[in-house]
């Protein structure tokens, strides 16, 4: 597979909604005045020609799809949705990284801007076994490679997992007492918003009436993307920071672009570019770089005094490897509201592994119901039993890709002779092999609610750690349906 340079790609193609249009943008027609008839169109081998009354052709330019407009597309949709992006790309941020090096070797160094790189668990699991290394000697690696590249920082996602965490936690245990107190039935059960794909498809096709449902807790890529821009820009009073994520899916590169995470103040994305496993391998293949040869360096702190920098050590969520949203809502929930400790859970897989259910059940009577929905054919049975009133769920855990993150779109392919099934294993062993962490132990974020966000319950921690949705209005017109 190419990177994000030439053209629309789809992967899974049994995990695919079909469109109802073309996945494509009409052709700009410049009226010239001449004519009240308007211009026609005719459509030739090398491109679209307009003819004007005189009879002569005239070329017309390719129109470029940006991700705005995809975004505002009411067409197609899968669980890896590749799109063409001009900003979005391994050469663009290999050009951002050119750019920045002779800004700071010349005299226009104030110009120059501070790149900081965030790194989420799945792609670096993912890079692990594809170099055969340990999960910390990969992060490690990376983080000497991206400095090569000319990083100025970077940093592990551990504190935005932990913050997406902690207040997804909060915001189910107030939406479960209004549900209780008030007996509104449109905002529960609450379901996962950490999923680009699943939340682009619940925009697009199923509009305001499933919207309420999304828990509005930004996802971990944006809310590092808000600590990057807004606190760490104040540490180190230099508004010119730009933010990569390196991701597991292509979906991640449609959240970035989101008008909602444009920052006014800054002019800029929370997160300017996102590249995924799959790009970074590509990447080091083309310049024929091992990996495993680097240096091993280390994860920046610029949130903590001094910006002490320390040797990776990675760690997991209890739950699935998509972050363990389920599990940690659920044991939340239970002693929160029902005094209950829940050491070990116990999964009932329904209709396939990618859709099972936990309970809670006290005096005979289920009082919390969750469940963990992955890929688009689960995500279409959830959405028509919510539909249809018949689900029973308090909580959905629900990911576009078949197995969740681990499996994410933009992963790195499996060798020649290992199927996907034996390297999506060997990637989940991997993941279970580190050392558990609990984001409620996590001291850091504690001293950030109150010096950042003003206290955990403060309109600003809410403004900044929560987003909205949007419906996207269909619009079919004669240039773009398929005939």
């Amino acid at each position: 597979m190419s990177g994000f340079s030439g053209a629309l790609q789809l992967t899974d193609l049994d995990d695919f909604i079909t469109p109802s249009q073309e996945c494509i943008k009409p052709v700009k027609i410049d009226k010239n005045g001449k004519s009240n008839t308007g211009s026609k169109v005719k459509i030739q081998g090398d491109g679209y020609f307009q003819i004007d009354e005189d009879g002569s052709f005239q070329k017309l330019q390719k129109v470029e799809i940006s991700l705005s407009d995809c975004l505002a597309c009411s067409g197609c949709i899968t669980s890896a949705e590749s799109v063409l992006v001009s900003q979005q790309s391994q050469e663009e941020l290999l050009k951002v990284f050119e750019e920045n090096k002779r800004l700071k070797e010349s005299d226009k160094y104030e110009d120059s801007k501070v790149i900081i790189v965030s790194l989420s668990i799945q792609p670096i699991l993912s890079l692990a076994i594809h170099f055969n290394l340990s999960p910390n000697n990969c992060a490690a690696k990376l983080c000497q490679y991206f400095k090569q590249l000319g990083a100025d920082m970077v940093v592990d996602m551990t504190l935005a997992d932990d913050f997406a965490i902690i207040e997804a936690q909060k915001e189910f245990i107030s939406r479960y007492r209004t549900s209780e107190d008030n007996s509104v039935n449109n905002i529960l059960p609450m379901l996962a918003s950490s999923c680009p794909g699943w939340v682009c498809y619940a925009e697009k096709t199923h509009g305001n009436y499933i919207l309420p449902y999304i828990s509005t807790t930004k996802s971990p890529q944006q809310i590092m993307g808000s600590l990057i821009k807004d606190w760490v820009c104040q540490q180190l009073g230099n508004p010119n920071i730009y933010h990569v994520a390196v991701m597991p899916c292509y979906d991640k590169k449609l959240e970035a672009s989101r008008e909602d995470f444009f920052s006014e103040t800054t002019q800029s994305r929370d997160v300017d570019c996102v590249i995924t496993a799959i790009e970074l391998e590509q990447m080091l293949s083309k310049e024929n770089f091992k990996l495993e040869d680097l240096e091993d360096g280390k994860f920046s702190q610029p949130w903590l005094p001094g910006e002490k920098d320390i040797i990776p050590s990675l760690i997991k969520h209890i739950g699935s490897g998509s972050g363990g949203y389920a599990d940690h809502i659920f044991k939340y929930a239970a002693k929160e509201l029902f005094g209950k400790d829940c050491d070990n859970l116990e999964y009932k897989c329904l209709r396939n592994q990618d859709f099972k259910e936990v309970l809670l059940e006290l005096n005979g009577k289920v009082v919390l119901r969750f469940a963990i929905a992955n890929g688009f054919r689960n995500i279409q049975n959830l959405v028509q039993k919510l539909k249809r009133g018949k689900s029973q769920y308090h909580y959905v855990e629900v990911m576009a890709c078949p197995s969740g993150c681990l499996n994410g779109g933009a992963q790195v392919r499996p060798k020649d002779g290992v199927t996907i099934k034996d390297l999506l294993s060997e990637i989940d062993c991997l993941y279970n092999s580190l050392p558990i962490h609990f984001p409620e132990n996590n001291q850091i974020i504690k001293k950030l609610y109150d010096t950042w966000l003003g206290g955990e319950d403060s309109d600003k921690c809410f403004g900044i750690l929560h987003t909205n949705y949007h419906a996207v209005e269909k619009s079919i017109n004669a240039l773009n349906i398929k005939w």
